[in-house]
């Protein structure tokens, strides 16, 4: 089912590029360095830009602007910086509130800049669905249809003919479709126009070179790279996400997990009219487990997830048969109207989590560098958010985004290797037998939600 598939990513299999920017040589200073090309990064950089033109800002990415999680995600911008409102709810409920309407304002911002500078993004505020596949995960939807509700948001309950009358699968049981939560867009698009504004503003934009040493001096930090140039900085953001980052403590918070990803040819008409779906909102299954799937612009499926992929000491690979080929079957059970359909394009990459499915932010060297990282799948609304944050941090100072708890305190920290492997395995499998035994979470998952790791979207 998978072999006419590409091994490349969708996003990016197109020319437009910005650049290519030319590798970092010798020696060079700067008020700001940015580490990471990705939407963190590109963030910091023209945010930095934007409230102070005169300060010298150089970016530096160790492959190619976008390479990473920004440029291979599913292209789903939601609102929330808490990893959902009941997550939130559950972990910081004096502070919900505030956060919802951080988040709310960030989405609005990234809104107002697409728009500003014309970028094509493809950025559609149409919300989502989140569809029940498994009995149980019907009431759910309905807990979940209240507590939005209660937090002012556009949702409604849709029963099983509902459902299946908006988007059309055997499966569906029911569905919970939020309006003005968020929405779509095209993920290289926005990191190429980012890296564009940038490059305008002055931004010194550098790809091929990787952040390898960083070293406090007396009047800054000093960063050393693989191809042996130096950067002499005042200050250092760094937006290294999933890849390991030259400050090696922050590796205890996160876990490196590769997600797979499909996406079909183009649908005729014919099958187009056959699933319905004329929001073209993006859908997630309501399960542990779970598909993310949508449309392109273009009218392909773009369907990943379900495999979340852990192994030993963070490795992994862009191309896993097994996941292609466990999609792919997904796939056709959930609409089996599109048999015959092909694959064109198949990938995975490797995305950050922390245990507490939240970002986490801080200061290291005496207050000159700031990071923020562990988006959990969430980065592409939320790491404007972090952006801002760590360069308030930077700055000292206390404002809306730095006062919350989320904030201020770290998720607990993973175990190192050996132990690692088997304790995010033994949690993977507890939450595939919640999946199928309705729900019900076993010992396990009741003592992480005590220590306040567990999940709860």
């Amino acid at each position: 089912m998978i072999e006419d598939a590409a091994p490349r990513v969708f996003w990016t299999d197109r020319p437009g590029a910005p650049g290519p920017y030319e590798p970092l040589h010798g020696r060079t200073t700067a008020d700001l360095l940015v580490v990471g090309g990705g939407f963190t990064g590109l963030w910091a950089a023209v945010l930095a830009k934007q409230e102070n033109p005169a300060c010298d800002v150089v970016l530096v990415e160790a492959r190619s602007v976008a390479y990473g999680a920004s440029g291979r995600n599913g292209g789903f911008v939601a609102d929330s910086l808490t990893h959902g409102i009941g997550h939130g709810a559950r972990l910081w409920p004096a502070e919900n509130a505030a956060l919802l309407a951080l988040g709310r304002a960030n989405l609005a911002a990234i809104a107002r800049f697409v728009d500003d500078h014309g970028i094509d993004a493809d950025l559609r505020l149409v919300g989502k669905t989140t569809v029940a596949v498994a009995p149980h995960q019907v009431e759910e939807l309905r807990r979940a249809e209240k507590l939005h509700r209660e937090h002012g948001e556009d949702a409604v309950f849709l029963g099983r003919d509902e459902m299946r009358a908006d988007v059309d699968s055997p499966t569906y049981l029911a569905g919970l479709r939020l309006r003005g939560t968020g929405g779509l867009l095209d993920p290289a698009g926005l990191a190429w126009g980012l890296a564009r504004v940038a490059a305008r503003l002055g931004v010194r934009v550098h790809e091929g070179t990787e952040v390898t040493a960083l070293t406090r001096t007396r009047t800054g930090v000093e960063a050393r790279t693989g191809g042996r140039a130096v950067v002499h900085a005042g200050q250092v953001l760094l937006a290294t996400n999933a890849f390991p980052s030259p400050l090696r403590r922050l590796g205890l918070f996160m876990l490196p997990v590769w997600d797979y990803v499909l996406v079909t040819e183009p649908l005729s008409a014919e099958q187009r009219a056959s699933i319905r779906w004329p929001e073209g909102q993006g859908l997630t299954d309501a399960g542990n487990q779970f598909h993310y799937y949508r449309l392109t612009r273009d009218d392909r499926v773009l369907w990943g997830g379900y495999d979340a992929i852990y192994n030993f000491g963070g490795g992994g690979s862009e191309q896993r048969d097994a996941s292609h080929e466990r999609l792919a079957r997904h796939f056709f059970a959930t609409f089996p109207q599109l048999r015959g359909l092909r694959f064109t394009h198949r990938w995975g990459g490797v995305i950050d989590s922390t245990s507490r499915f939240t970002p986490f932010f801080g200061t290291a060297m005496g207050g000159r560098l700031a990071y923020a990282l562990g988006y959990t799948g969430l980065g592409v609304g939320a790491s404007r958010f972090g952006a801002l944050v760590g360069l308030d941090l930077l700055a000292g100072r206390s404002t809306a985004r730095t006062r919350p708890r989320m904030v201020r305190r770290h998720p607990v920290p993973f175990p190192p290797e050996p132990l690692r492997w088997p304790v995010v395995e033994l949690t993977r499998r507890a939450l595939a037998r919640a999946d199928d035994n309705e729900g019900r979470r076993g010992p396990w998952l009741r003592v992480l939600d005590h220590l306040g790791i567990g999940f709860d979207s």
